[in-house]
């Protein structure tokens, strides 16, 4: 009796997996916002004082914009992600002028060669070509991954970065620089 028993419950069990699944809901049609991974494991550190250089081709290093909280975007025009967001921090940048310093800083090893032509087409009316053709500040700072924003406080010390592309018009977005610039316990 008892194998009878088994051999039903075995068939049973078969019987019911090649049954159809019912048809899921499908997502809604449109693209995703992009999704970067918030890291804190280095939150505290300071920023380092690697030389770049700034828009009018002299040197520029992170310490100089110490006084006001500053977000700083690395990315190439070979990216596609970093391309993607570049719209989105122009914007973010003049509508949060007042409250920090936004730059971005193209780690294309081509330069003003491949970074001022991107600049040109996209009529960014915000943002400033910084470069790092060496790619110092992704070494420095142990980026393996671009698009990395980073976010350091008036003080010059990291609080997040976010490794991947963001919609930086977002509620997410917002979240983040707004617990950057008004953290717990800050009157």
């Amino acid at each position: 009796m008892r194998p009878l028993i088994v051999l039903l419950l075995a068939f049973t069990i078969l019987a019911g997996c090649d049954k159809p699944k019912p048809p899921q809901p499908q997502e809604a049609a449109g693209p995703k916002e992009p999704i970067g991974r918030v890291d804190i494991s280095t939150r505290g550190q300071q920023a380092p004082a690697i030389p770049f250089l700034g828009p009018e081709g002299g040197p520029a290093t992170l310490a100089a914009f110490r006084g006001k909280p500053l977000m700083v975007n690395l990315w190439a025009t070979w990216c596609a992600p970093c391309v993607a967001e570049m719209p989105t921090l122009d914007a973010l940048a003049g509508r949060e002028a007042d409250r920090f310093q936004l730059i971005v800083v193209s780690q294309d090893i081509a330069g003003k060669r491949e970074v001022d032509p991107f600049f040109a087409k996209a009529k960014f009316t915000n943002l400033q070509p910084y470069l790092d053709k060496q790619n110092v500040l992704m070494e420095a700072l142990k980026i393996d991954t671009l698009p990395t924003t980073l976010f350091y406080d008036a003080a010059g010390k990291e609080q997040w970065r976010v490794v991947g592309a963001m919609d930086w018009q977002g509620e997410r977005a917002k979240t983040l620089i707004d617990g950057a610039l008004n953290p717990p316990g800050k009157g």
